[in-house]
Protein backbone atom coordinates (compact mmCIF):
# COMPACT_ATOMS: atom_id res chain seq x y z
CA UNK A 1 0.00 0.00 0.00
CA UNK A 2 2.81 2.38 1.00
CA UNK A 3 4.79 1.51 -2.14
CA UNK A 4 1.73 2.08 -4.32
CA UNK A 5 1.16 5.50 -2.77
CA UNK A 6 4.82 6.42 -3.22
CA UNK A 7 4.74 5.42 -6.91
CA UNK A 8 1.56 7.45 -7.42
CA UNK A 9 3.17 10.52 -5.89
CA UNK A 10 6.28 10.01 -7.97
CA UNK A 11 4.20 9.80 -11.16
CA UNK A 12 2.24 12.90 -10.14
CA UNK A 13 5.46 14.83 -9.59
CA UNK A 14 6.77 13.79 -12.99
CA UNK A 15 3.55 14.88 -14.68
CA UNK A 16 3.59 18.25 -12.91
CA UNK A 17 7.19 18.83 -13.96
CA UNK A 18 6.47 17.83 -17.56
CA UNK A 19 3.43 20.10 -17.80
CA UNK A 20 5.31 23.02 -16.26
CA UNK A 21 8.21 22.54 -18.67
CA UNK A 22 5.85 22.71 -21.63
CA UNK A 23 4.53 26.03 -20.31
CA UNK A 24 7.85 27.69 -21.13
CA UNK A 25 7.20 29.62 -24.30
CA UNK A 26 9.87 31.22 -26.53
CA UNK A 27 9.40 34.85 -27.47
CA UNK A 28 10.78 37.40 -29.88
CA UNK A 29 10.90 40.16 -27.28
CA UNK A 30 14.47 39.23 -26.27
CA UNK A 31 17.69 38.26 -28.00
CA UNK A 32 18.36 35.40 -25.60
CA UNK A 33 17.22 33.94 -22.28
CA UNK A 34 18.00 31.12 -19.90
CA UNK A 35 16.22 29.76 -16.80
CA UNK A 36 18.34 27.77 -14.34
CA UNK A 37 17.92 25.89 -11.08
CA UNK A 38 20.65 27.47 -8.97
CA UNK A 39 21.09 24.48 -6.68
CA UNK A 40 21.88 21.90 -9.34
CA UNK A 41 22.86 24.13 -12.25
CA UNK A 42 20.21 22.38 -14.36
CA UNK A 43 18.96 24.40 -17.30
CA UNK A 44 15.18 24.45 -17.16
CA UNK A 45 14.68 26.46 -20.33
CA UNK A 46 16.95 28.11 -22.89
CA UNK A 47 16.11 30.11 -25.98
CA UNK A 48 19.03 31.54 -27.97
CA UNK A 49 21.03 31.37 -24.74
CA UNK A 50 24.37 31.40 -26.58
CA UNK A 51 23.76 34.64 -28.46
CA UNK A 52 26.50 37.16 -27.69
CA UNK A 53 25.29 40.58 -26.56
CA UNK A 54 26.35 43.49 -24.31
CA UNK A 55 25.32 43.03 -20.65
CA UNK A 56 25.24 46.78 -19.92
CA UNK A 57 25.08 47.38 -16.14
CA UNK A 58 24.75 43.67 -15.42
CA UNK A 59 28.55 43.91 -15.83
CA UNK A 60 28.63 45.21 -12.25
CA UNK A 61 27.94 41.68 -11.02
CA UNK A 62 31.41 40.67 -12.23
CA UNK A 63 32.81 43.80 -10.62
CA UNK A 64 31.19 42.63 -7.40
CA UNK A 65 32.71 39.15 -7.86
CA UNK A 66 36.23 40.59 -8.15
CA UNK A 67 35.70 42.92 -5.17
CA UNK A 68 34.47 39.93 -3.18
CA UNK A 69 37.70 38.09 -4.00
CA UNK A 70 39.67 41.08 -2.71
CA UNK A 71 37.62 41.07 0.49
CA UNK A 72 38.16 37.36 1.02
CA UNK A 73 41.91 37.71 0.48
CA UNK A 74 42.14 40.58 2.96
CA UNK A 75 43.38 43.05 0.34
CA UNK A 76 40.26 45.09 1.08
CA UNK A 77 37.78 45.29 3.95
CA UNK A 78 34.26 46.68 3.89
CA UNK A 79 35.59 49.62 5.89
CA UNK A 80 38.55 50.38 3.60
CA UNK A 81 38.34 54.09 2.68
CA UNK A 82 38.12 54.99 -1.01
CA UNK A 83 38.96 58.56 -2.00
CA UNK A 84 37.26 59.89 -5.12
CA UNK A 85 39.68 61.17 -7.76
CA UNK A 86 39.07 63.40 -10.76
CA UNK A 87 38.57 60.53 -13.23
CA UNK A 88 35.95 58.88 -11.01
CA UNK A 89 34.09 62.15 -10.53
CA UNK A 90 33.93 62.60 -14.33
CA UNK A 91 32.18 59.24 -14.74
CA UNK A 92 29.21 60.50 -12.76
CA UNK A 93 28.78 63.48 -15.08
CA UNK A 94 28.76 61.48 -18.30
CA UNK A 95 25.63 61.68 -20.40
CA UNK A 96 23.00 59.04 -19.48
CA UNK A 97 25.24 57.68 -16.71
CA UNK A 98 23.46 56.53 -13.57
CA UNK A 99 25.49 57.62 -10.58
CA UNK A 100 25.62 58.90 -7.03
CA UNK A 101 27.50 61.98 -8.29
CA UNK A 102 30.76 61.31 -6.47
CA UNK A 103 32.83 64.46 -5.98
CA UNK A 104 36.60 64.66 -6.05
CA UNK A 105 38.01 64.40 -2.54
CA UNK A 106 35.03 62.61 -1.01
CA UNK A 107 35.91 59.47 0.95
CA UNK A 108 33.60 56.49 1.35
CA UNK A 109 34.08 52.98 2.74
CA UNK A 110 34.06 50.10 0.28
CA UNK A 111 30.70 48.84 1.54
CA UNK A 112 28.90 52.13 0.87
CA UNK A 113 30.18 52.10 -2.70
CA UNK A 114 29.03 48.49 -3.13
CA UNK A 115 25.53 49.50 -2.06
CA UNK A 116 25.61 52.40 -4.53
CA UNK A 117 26.79 50.13 -7.33
CA UNK A 118 24.17 47.46 -6.73
CA UNK A 119 21.14 49.59 -5.77
CA UNK A 120 21.55 52.80 -7.76
CA UNK A 121 23.64 51.06 -10.46
CA UNK A 122 26.14 53.85 -9.90
CA UNK A 123 28.76 53.83 -12.64
CA UNK A 124 31.01 56.17 -10.67
CA UNK A 125 30.89 53.87 -7.63
CA UNK A 126 31.91 50.87 -9.77
CA UNK A 127 34.77 52.90 -11.23
CA UNK A 128 35.98 54.00 -7.78
CA UNK A 129 35.91 50.41 -6.47
CA UNK A 130 37.80 49.13 -9.50
CA UNK A 131 40.57 51.71 -9.14
CA UNK A 132 40.92 51.03 -5.42
CA UNK A 133 40.97 47.25 -5.83
CA UNK A 134 43.51 47.01 -8.66
CA UNK A 135 45.22 50.37 -8.94
CA UNK A 136 43.89 51.10 -12.41
CA UNK A 137 40.88 50.33 -14.58
CA UNK A 138 42.85 48.19 -17.11
CA UNK A 139 44.29 46.11 -14.27
CA UNK A 140 40.85 45.59 -12.76
CA UNK A 141 39.34 44.63 -16.13
CA UNK A 142 42.11 42.06 -16.40
CA UNK A 143 40.96 40.57 -13.10
CA UNK A 144 37.37 40.53 -14.37
CA UNK A 145 38.39 38.51 -17.40
CA UNK A 146 40.51 36.15 -15.32
CA UNK A 147 37.48 35.52 -13.12
CA UNK A 148 35.34 34.92 -16.20
CA UNK A 149 37.79 32.30 -17.49
CA UNK A 150 37.83 30.57 -14.09
CA UNK A 151 34.03 30.25 -14.31
CA UNK A 152 34.15 28.82 -17.83
CA UNK A 153 32.86 31.99 -19.48
CA UNK A 154 34.77 31.51 -22.73
CA UNK A 155 32.61 33.78 -24.92
CA UNK A 156 32.59 36.60 -22.37
CA UNK A 157 34.85 39.66 -22.62
CA UNK A 158 34.86 42.60 -20.22
CA UNK A 159 36.21 46.02 -21.14
CA UNK A 160 34.76 48.16 -18.32
CA UNK A 161 33.86 47.77 -14.63
CA UNK A 162 30.41 49.29 -15.11
CA UNK A 163 29.02 48.31 -18.52
CA UNK A 164 29.14 51.77 -20.10
CA UNK A 165 29.76 51.93 -23.86
CA UNK A 166 33.44 52.22 -24.78
CA UNK A 167 34.69 55.41 -26.52
CA UNK A 168 34.38 53.88 -30.02
CA UNK A 169 30.70 53.04 -29.31
CA UNK A 170 31.21 49.85 -31.33
CA UNK A 171 29.40 46.95 -29.68
CA UNK A 172 32.21 44.56 -30.64
CA UNK A 173 34.70 46.68 -28.66
CA UNK A 174 32.71 46.68 -25.42
CA UNK A 175 31.59 44.21 -22.76
CA UNK A 176 30.08 41.04 -24.26
CA UNK A 177 28.58 37.86 -22.84
CA UNK A 178 25.78 35.33 -23.37
CA UNK A 179 22.75 34.52 -21.21
CA UNK A 180 24.14 31.03 -20.53
CA UNK A 181 27.55 32.25 -19.41
CA UNK A 182 26.13 35.10 -17.38
CA UNK A 183 23.83 32.66 -15.60
CA UNK A 184 26.97 30.76 -14.57
CA UNK A 185 28.29 33.95 -12.97
CA UNK A 186 24.95 34.52 -11.23
CA UNK A 187 24.95 30.98 -9.90
CA UNK A 188 28.48 31.40 -8.59
CA UNK A 189 27.48 34.61 -6.81
CA UNK A 190 24.32 33.30 -5.12
CA UNK A 191 26.07 30.13 -3.96
CA UNK A 192 29.39 31.62 -2.85
CA UNK A 193 28.89 35.26 -1.88
CA UNK A 194 26.49 37.51 0.00
CA UNK A 195 25.48 39.38 -3.16
CA UNK A 196 21.78 39.37 -2.27
CA UNK A 197 22.62 41.33 0.87
CA UNK A 198 23.02 44.27 -1.50
CA UNK A 199 20.80 43.40 -4.45
CA UNK A 200 17.72 42.79 -2.29
CA UNK A 201 17.68 46.35 -0.92
CA UNK A 202 14.95 48.43 -2.55
CA UNK A 203 15.83 51.89 -1.20
CA UNK A 204 18.71 53.44 0.71
CA UNK A 205 20.37 56.82 1.10
CA UNK A 206 23.95 57.64 0.16
CA UNK A 207 26.44 60.18 1.47
CA UNK A 208 26.63 59.72 5.24
CA UNK A 209 29.57 61.61 6.72
CA UNK A 210 30.30 63.47 3.50
CA UNK A 211 27.18 65.34 2.47
CA UNK A 212 24.72 67.62 4.19
CA UNK A 213 21.96 66.38 1.87
CA UNK A 214 21.91 62.62 1.37
CA UNK A 215 21.20 61.18 -2.08
CA UNK A 216 18.23 58.79 -2.31
CA UNK A 217 18.89 55.50 -4.08
CA UNK A 218 16.18 53.27 -5.58
CA UNK A 219 16.86 49.79 -6.91
CA UNK A 220 16.30 49.51 -10.66
CA UNK A 221 15.05 45.93 -10.28
CA UNK A 222 11.29 46.46 -10.16
CA UNK A 223 10.60 42.77 -9.47
CA UNK A 224 11.75 43.30 -5.88
CA UNK A 225 8.69 43.24 -3.65
CA UNK A 226 6.43 42.40 -6.59
CA UNK A 227 7.39 38.82 -7.40
CA UNK A 228 7.59 36.38 -4.51
CA UNK A 229 11.12 35.57 -3.38
CA UNK A 230 12.98 37.90 -5.74
CA UNK A 231 16.14 39.22 -4.06
CA UNK A 232 18.34 40.17 -7.01
CA UNK A 233 20.26 40.54 -9.08
CA UNK A 234 20.94 43.31 -11.61
CA UNK A 235 19.33 45.25 -14.43
CA UNK A 236 21.11 46.75 -17.41
CA UNK A 237 20.39 49.13 -20.25
CA UNK A 238 22.25 50.91 -23.00
CA UNK A 239 21.08 51.68 -26.52
CA UNK A 240 23.35 48.92 -27.82
CA UNK A 241 22.43 46.34 -25.18
CA UNK A 242 18.70 46.95 -24.93
CA UNK A 243 17.01 46.14 -21.63
CA UNK A 244 18.68 43.28 -19.75
CA UNK A 245 17.97 41.58 -16.44
CA UNK A 246 19.69 38.93 -14.37
CA UNK A 247 17.08 37.95 -11.77
CA UNK A 248 16.94 35.42 -8.98
CA UNK A 249 14.26 34.30 -6.55
CA UNK A 250 14.19 31.87 -3.64
CA UNK A 251 11.17 29.94 -2.38
CA UNK A 252 11.08 27.09 0.14
CA UNK A 253 14.82 26.57 -0.06
CA UNK A 254 14.89 26.44 -3.88
CA UNK A 255 16.38 29.17 -6.07
CA UNK A 256 15.76 30.07 -9.71
CA UNK A 257 18.01 32.23 -11.91
CA UNK A 258 16.76 33.95 -15.08
CA UNK A 259 19.00 35.91 -17.43
CA UNK A 260 17.32 37.80 -20.26
CA UNK A 261 19.16 40.07 -22.68
CA UNK A 262 18.32 42.71 -25.26
CA UNK A 263 14.62 43.44 -24.78
CA UNK A 264 12.98 46.45 -26.46
CA UNK A 265 11.56 47.95 -23.26
CA UNK A 266 11.61 47.55 -19.50
CA UNK A 267 8.00 46.47 -19.00
CA UNK A 268 8.13 43.63 -21.53
CA UNK A 269 11.40 42.44 -20.03
CA UNK A 270 10.14 42.49 -16.45
CA UNK A 271 6.85 40.78 -17.21
CA UNK A 272 8.54 38.01 -19.20
CA UNK A 273 11.23 37.44 -16.57
CA UNK A 274 8.53 37.26 -13.89
CA UNK A 275 6.69 34.71 -16.02
CA UNK A 276 9.83 32.61 -16.41
CA UNK A 277 10.47 32.73 -12.65
CA UNK A 278 7.00 31.29 -12.04
CA UNK A 279 7.46 28.60 -14.67
CA UNK A 280 10.90 27.81 -13.31
CA UNK A 281 9.60 27.07 -9.84
CA UNK A 282 6.66 25.12 -11.30
CA UNK A 283 9.06 22.87 -13.20
CA UNK A 284 11.12 21.89 -10.16
CA UNK A 285 10.51 18.52 -8.57
CA UNK A 286 8.09 18.77 -5.62
CA UNK A 287 10.34 16.33 -3.74
CA UNK A 288 13.24 18.79 -3.61
CA UNK A 289 15.61 16.60 -5.61
CA UNK A 290 16.57 17.29 -9.18
CA UNK A 291 19.09 15.58 -11.44
CA UNK A 292 22.34 17.33 -12.25
CA UNK A 293 22.88 19.71 -15.19
CA UNK A 294 21.11 18.48 -18.35
CA UNK A 295 20.65 19.75 -21.91
CA UNK A 296 17.76 22.25 -22.18
CA UNK A 297 14.33 20.98 -23.15
CA UNK A 298 13.02 21.84 -26.58
CA UNK A 299 10.68 24.84 -26.22
CA UNK A 300 7.01 24.05 -26.76
CA UNK A 301 4.58 26.75 -27.95
CA UNK A 302 2.25 26.81 -24.96
CA UNK A 303 0.82 29.70 -22.99
CA UNK A 304 2.78 30.86 -19.95
CA UNK A 305 1.52 32.22 -16.67
CA UNK A 306 0.53 35.88 -16.67
CA UNK A 307 2.05 37.92 -13.84
CA UNK A 308 -0.01 40.96 -12.98
CA UNK A 309 1.86 43.86 -11.44
CA UNK A 310 2.66 47.41 -12.50
CA UNK A 311 6.11 48.55 -13.54
CA UNK A 312 6.44 52.28 -12.74
CA UNK A 313 8.69 54.49 -14.82
CA UNK A 314 11.64 53.71 -17.09
CA UNK A 315 14.65 51.75 -15.89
Amino acid sequence: MALSRFLSLLLLGALVSAQAAMAFSPSRIYKGVIVMDAGSGRVLFADRADEVSPPASMTKLMTFAVIEDKLKSGALTLATPVQVDRATARVGTMRDSTSVWLKMGEVYPVEELIYAMMIQSANDAAYALAEKAAGSIPAFVGLMNEKARSLGMVETRFRTPNGLPVPSHRIADGDLTTPREFAALCRYLVLNTDVTRYTSVRTRTFGYGQRAVLAPMTNHNKLLGRVQGVDGLKTGFTNGAGFCLAATAQRHGRRIIVVMMDCPDQKSRDLKVADFIEQGFASLSPFGEDPGPQPPRTPQPAAGTTINFSIPGPN
